[in-house]
C-alpha cells in the first residue's frame, strides 16, 4: 500500500513500487499500511538511501507483503519516506521482528526520531502503470478538524477517483490514519514533474483544495519524492 525506529524500516513501506515504480497494492480489509518519515545526517544520506533500498527489495519477498518501497525527497536528499503494505497484522509483525538488525544498523545515522503513521486502506486501486526515471511521487498528509472528517473523506475519495484518470497518473491512493479518522495520507505517482504540476491546475484538484481548506486542522503537508531503485 511497522519501537519507532523498528517501525520505520521494519515495517514501513507500502503500495508496491517496484524497481521501475509502483505496481500498486489494491487490497484493503485486514491489510495494514504504514507510512514513515525519517531524516539522515547529511553525510550519511547516501548510505541510508542504499540501506533502505536494500531493505525494500528484501521485504517485497516476504510472506504477506503487498508492496514495499522507499522514497527520497526531491530537494532534500537527507529525508526519506517509507511506505509499505501487508496482508494482515501478523504478516507485518513478522516483518517488523525480522528487521530488528536493520534498525540497529541504521539508527545511528538518523538525526531524530522517526514519524510513523499506521493506516487502513481507504481508497486503494492498482497502479495504472510503472514509473520511469522521471517519475515523481507525492505524499500528502491531510489533517482536518474532527467535525469535518466525513466531508473530508468524501472529498479525498472523489479526488482519487477523478485524478486517477488524469494524463500521466501512475498511482493515486488514500489511506486513513488508524485512531485518527480525520487524518489521511494521499499517495500519488506521476510519470513526470510536468504531469504532477498539470494535475495541480486540474479543475478536480482546485475544487478539492477550495473545499478542503476551511476544514483543515493543520497546514496541507505535501512532499515530492523520487523512488529509490
Amino acid at each position: 500500500m511497522t519501537s519507532k525506529l523498528m517501525l520505520f524500516l521494519a515495517g514501513v513501506l507500502t503500495m508496491a513500487l517496484a524497481a521501475s515504480g509502483p505496481a500498486g497494492a489494491a487490497e484493503t480489509g485486514s491489510a495494514v499500511y504504514i507510512v514513515a518519515y525519517g531524516e539522515a545526517a547529511a553525510p550519511d544520506a547516501a548510505k541510508v538511501a542504499a540501506d533502505v533500498k536494500q531493505l525494500a527489495a528484501a521485504s517485497r519477498k516476504e510472506a504477506g507483503n503487498l508492496a514495499y518501497d522507499a522514497f527520497q525527497e526531491i530537494g532534500r536528499p537527507s529525508r526519506f519516506a517509507v511506505f509499505n503494505g501487508w496482508h494482515d497484522k501478523a504478516a507485518f509483525e513478522a516483518h517488523r521482528t525480522g528487521a530488528a538488525k536493520f534498525r540497529d544498523k541504521i539508527q545511528l545515522m538518523l538525526v531524530g526520531p522517526i514519524e510513523i503513521r499506521a493506516h487502513s486502506g481507504f481508497s486503494i486501486a492498482a497502479a495504472s502503470a510503472q514509473g520511469g526515471r522521471d517519475a515523481v511521487y507525492v505524499l500528502t498528509h491531510v489533517d482536518v478538524f474532527p467535525a469535518g472528517k466525513d466531508q473530508a473523506a468524501s472529498l479525498v475519495t472523489q479526488l482519487a477517483e477523478t485524478n486517477r484518470k488524469l494524463p500521466g497518473n501512475l498511482l493515486f491512493d488514500v489511506l486513513q490514519v488508524d485512531g485518527h479518522p480525520n487524518h489521511f495520507t494521499v499517495v500519488q505517482g506521476w510519470e513526470s514533474r510536468k504531469a504532477f504540476d498539470d494535475s495541480l491546475m486540474a479543475a478536480s484538484t482546485r475544487e478539492f483544495r477550495q473545499k478542503l481548506t476551511p476544514l483543515e486542522g493543520a497546514l496541507y503537508d505535501e512532499r515530492l519524492y523520487h523512488a529509490l531503485r
